[in-house]
């Protein structure tokens, strides 16, 4: 509804577009969690949260490459309109798609279900594991990242269009499907400890080829690394949260694991944007939020022991 009421509206003022921007993001949050409960239940009892995961994520790349296409065109020539209506009809699809296919396990509140789901989160709350793979994601994802500095960097120091920058979303989108197909097997070949250290190894190395962003051809060429292993490196980093999360409490758990993981992120995107207007906003300023990432990047190694992921993994088998 916020979509396509910002869509038939020409005029909005800024507490209106705000409202409605709101709107949005709750309306896709709520589905979000919604999606990663059934993923993470199912997935926990037959041992394929890696996979599922996989699936899923190959499902929201395959989306980011239209989103690109159509993101990039409706920001080059400012159709807001249109992009506002062409987004308020996903989420009808999948209202249709939530109503005709997915069936779940009704709880009768007489056999104590609620109370049982109760006891789990208090508990859930209480064990150790959680709270120590919570500040593990939170301090990867807190790294300074690029984010709104990095958008700066292309337009006013590269010149690149909001068309071409919309077009190497959708490359890294599409690269990142094969990161997907290549994490499903990995995740039931490799202990997660092995997945989360490759991971991180992964992130250390391609971030440094950021360095050699410097146009156009080197652009769309870092687009398909990053697109590979960034895919690879969120996936492990969401498995190691989907096998913490308690057993009756799972979707509540991995949504608020979640928000730790998009805290982390957006803190790093508004340190890095602070770091880069300090440098100087140029390519000198680039370069060092390039290497201070890496480095940060390179430091969480130092407490992969911390979080004992072994004992995660297997509590997460037996349960």
């Amino acid at each position: 509804m916020a979509g396509l009421t910002a869509g038939f509206s020409s005029h909005y003022t800024y507490w209106e577009l705000a409202i409605l921007y709101t709107a949005m993001g709750l309306g896709l949050a709520y589905n979000d969690v919604l999606t990663d409960a059934l993923m993470v239940e199912n997935g926990k009892s037959q041992g394929l949260t890696g996979a599922f995961q996989s699936v899923q994520w190959t499902a929201v790349t395959a989306a980011s490459i239209i989103v690109g296409l159509l993101g990039g065109y409706f920001a080059e020539y400012r159709n807001l309109q249109a992009a506002f209506a062409v987004a308020a009809i996903f989420p009808f699809i999948v209202l249709l798609m939530t109503v005709f296919f997915v069936r779940e396990k009704q709880v009768d509140p007489k056999n104590n279900g609620f109370k049982e789901i109760w006891a789990a989160l208090r508990e859930g709350f209480g064990e150790r594991s959680v709270w120590l793979v919570a500040g593990f994601i939170f301090l990867f994802n807190f790294s300074p990242s690029f984010g709104p500095a990095f958008l700066y960097y292309q337009t006013d120091v590269l010149g690149f269009s909001q068309q071409y920058i919309g077009i190497l979303s959708s490359v890294g989108a599409a690269t990142s499907i094969a990161g997907a197909f290549i994490y499903a097997p990995l995740s039931r070949a490799m202990p997660l400890r092995h997945l989360i250290n490759f991971a991180i190894g992964l992130s250390v190395i391609t971030l440094l080829t950021y360095l050699a962003y410097r146009g156009e051809t080197s652009a769309l060429f870092i687009h398909v690394i990053w697109g590979i292993t960034g895919m690879i490196t969120t996936l492990a980093f969401l498995d190691l949260a989907a096998r913490a999360c308690p057993k009756r409490a799972e979707a509540t758990f991995f949504a608020l694991l979640m928000s730790i993981f998009n805290l982390g992120t957006l803190a790093s995107q508004n340190v890095g944007a602070h770091l880069y207007t300090e440098l100087g906003e140029g390519p000198f300023a680039y370069t060092w939020l390039v290497i201070i990432s890496t480095l940060a990047t390179a430091a969480i190694w130092l407490l992969v022991p911390l979080v004992h992921i072994e004992r995660i993994e297997s509590h997460a088998r037996h349960r």
